[in-house]
């Protein structure tokens, strides 16, 4: 797998003042994934948004690491939910139909 598209978590804990254990715990309840290459460990560039939003809601809101995970799970559902809507609008707008 290309590192080039990888964050070194080990970095952006050191770049960020965060603590690996926050890192490790929001892998581990699957907000976030931890690739493994050659022995260092990595979050793909496109999980960063995930992260950030994760650092916010833990460092400034306090929020734990188990309302995280059920913050992103809800978030995630608005986003298919938000896609199946636009779905059917592009299917109403195909029929010529007006809300």
């Amino acid at each position: 797998m290309e590192t080039n598209k990888m964050i070194l978590v080990e970095q952006f804990c050191s770049n960020c003042d965060i603590n690996f254990s926050f890192i490790e715990a929001l892998n581990e309840n699957g907000v976030i994934e931890i690739v493994v290459v050659e022995d260092k460990k990595y979050i793909l560039n496109e999980q960063l948004k995930t992260l950030e939003r994760a650092i916010q809601f833990h460092y400034e809101l306090n929020i734990n690491i188990e309302g995280i995970d059920v913050i992103h799970n809800l978030l995630h559902q608005i986003d298919d939910l938000q896609e199946e809507l636009r779905a059917a609008n592009n299917k109403l707008k195909a029929f010529n139909i007006d809300e």
